[in-house]
């Protein structure tokens, strides 16, 4: 099986590329060293990170599944469900960037080992909620734990992969998220069927055996991962120097085209235009992503009301099977072209599309169709986003910047939580908190394409 995954990344990772022939050319020969160093790092890397995102994006998710009982059990409403929510994000918001610091101070795979621990711990508690105010704490800790995951990884993938290869690594690792939809939404279906057991409604058995994985995987990061490719044993020393030489060369590029200079403050860098930019486009974008994780079991069972949780569970893993193939060929058609902000834009639309058709008075197969269009549309936005703060922020600020980019996604994740119970508890409907999520991503798209044009030699092979 791990073989077989293993595959699946080397193929989607790089084309493919043989030794160089004798005829071949020293830009032929050099390329060809280079793809077969960023080769041996997805194999060695992305693998496993996927598989931390994995269980990391389904104890943030899994409340969503949870929600299809644990509501009437807990006798809460949807804006106190949807507060449940607001709170996780809130307290992940106060903590990504702390965390972010701490990794740089502790080393990657410490910090992530401990908090790994940490959230699966607190995600499993989360069976003993009992009412509205101890899920919002129970929440509140998982946030806390839980916040400096995405924001550290995707730091740590800039010490690993040049920014040529970014947008692969990047789909590679984010595919965890419609992957972990989809199959969560199946298994959360049928772990919901052990409702009663040794006297545990089904959402509890869902907490515990979704959360507990964690702590098992928390361990594995110890063992296994490498701060830094300079301490990476399983490279060997031509190999190290290659990788430096190319993130040496990006550093450079960097230098010499980015939108906000290397000698920059960080007070500079973090209030420039094109940071800005991006976390106002991260807020809006993430509006929808929020709403595809809480939200989608109960759309789907909106148009969909006399199907059991089970069959609830397998029409909502539908839009992530999309979303992963999508995800994958948008970010290979980015790096392959260099191209940045229309492949951020586009999907954008896309999904905008998708959630104002489900929006309209149309039968189950298209509502279906349309949740497919917006959640391939957001998660490929998504994918290619993260290749920007390196045009916004020279690399000494960058862990600051991507947490505070990933906070103010959070930020937009937390209001659509709230909002969409809102809107739906006031008109008993999710057609208005639907269009409010479209015209959310068609002004994220203008303000992506407001983004500064990226420079031409920043990623070059």
């Amino acid at each position: 099986m791990r073989q077989e995954g293993e595959a699946v990344f080397d193929a989607v990772a790089s084309t493919p590329a043989a030794l160089p022939s004798a005829g071949a050319t020293a830009r032929e020969a050099d390329a060809a060293l280079d793809e077969a160093v960023v080769r041996k790092i997805y194999r060695r890397l992305v693998v496993l990170l996927f598989v931390l995102f994995v269980f990391s994006f389904l104890d943030r998710i899994n409340i969503g599944f949870a929600g299809l009982t644990m509501g009437k059990d807990l006798g809460l409403s949807a804006t106190e469900f949807g507060l449940a929510s607001t709170v996780f994000y809130g307290v992940y918001i106060l903590f990504g960037v702390p965390s972010n610091i701490m990794l740089g101070k502790l080393g990657a795979r410490r910090w992530i080992a401990a908090i790994m621990i940490a959230w699966g711990f607190a995600s499993t508690a989360t069976m003993f909620a009992r009412d509205a105010n101890s899920l919002y704490v129970l929440r509140a800790l998982v946030g806390i734990t839980e916040a400096g995951f995405l924001p550290g990884v995707l730091l740590y993938m800039t010490f690993w992969f040049p920014a040529a290869y970014r947008a692969r690594a990047n789909a590679l690792f984010m595919i965890a998220m419609p992957v972990t939809s989809a199959l969560g939404a199946i298994v959360s279906g049928y772990i919901l069927k052990l409702n009663g057991l040794h006297g545990l409604h089904g959402w509890q058995w869902l907490f515990m055996l979704e959360g507990l994985p964690s702590v098992l995987l928390g361990v594995v990061v110890w063992g296994y991962l490498d701060d830094t490719p300079d301490k990476a044993t399983w490279l060997t020393q031509a190999e190290r120097g290659r990788l430096a030489a190319m993130l040496a060369r990006d550093a450079a590029q960097s230098k010499q085209g980015a939108n906000a200079p290397a000698e920059t403050s960080l007070m500079q860098a973090l209030f420039s235009l094109p940071m800005l930019q991006l976390a106002l486009a991260y807020f809006l974008l993430v509006n929808t992503l929020g709403m595809i994780s809480t939200w989608v079991p109960q759309i789907v069972k909106s148009f969909n009301e006399g199907s059991s949780n089970l069959a609830i569970g397998v029409l909502t893993s539908v839009p992530h099977v999309c979303t992963i193939v999508a995800m994958l060929v948008w970010g290979l058609r980015s790096d392959k072209h260099q191209e940045r902000r229309w492949h951020v834009a586009l999907p954008m639309v896309f999904a905008a599309a998708g959630w104002a058709l489900t929006a309209l008075p149309v039968g189950p197969l298209a509502k279906l169709a349309g949740l497919c269009a917006a959640s391939a549309g957001a998660y490929a936005a998504m994918t290619v986003f993260w290749t920007l703060p390196d045009l916004a922020l020279p690399a000494r600020h960058r862990a600051v910047g991507i947490a505070i980019v990933n906070a103010a996604g959070i930020v937009g994740a937390a209001l659509n939580a709230v909002a969409i119970g809102y809107l739906h508890d006031l008109t008993h409907s999710f057609t208005s908190g639907l269009l409010y999520a479209a015209a959310v991503l068609v002004v994220g798209a203008l303000v992506v394409l407001a983004f500064p044009r990226e420079p031409s030699a920043a990623h070059t092979r």
